[in-house]
């Protein structure tokens, strides 16, 4: 394992010990519903079913399929609000 994947997973540890990724996920899921992603997800789910015929669509072709749209349609603000609590939370608890 890497230097960097080691951290990583140290990092993820504390994140879950501490209670702080369960906070992280319910503000990213406020935060989302919010711009109205979710709704533009959900929208994009329907438009690839009828495409696909939803007689044919597997769940496994779904999520490859709205992945990429929804990685893409998440708010750079919203990337930046996270990455700003990450590192507050890292500053805080150096000691790791």
């Amino acid at each position: 394992m890497s230097k960097e994947s080691q951290l990583r997973a140290l990092v993820n540890q504390k994140l879950i010990e501490m209670g702080e990724r369960e906070r992280l996920k319910e503000l990213l899921r406020a935060r989302l519903i919010e711009c109205g992603w979710k709704d533009q997800l959900k929208a994009h789910c329907k438009d690839v079913i009828r495409e696909k015929d939803s007689e044919h669509v597997t769940v496994e072709d779904l999520v490859a399929e709205i992945t990429p749209k929804g990685r893409a349609l998440v708010p750079d603000s919203v990337k930046k609000e996270l990455l700003q609590r990450i590192r507050a939370f890292l500053a805080q608890h150096a000691t790791l």
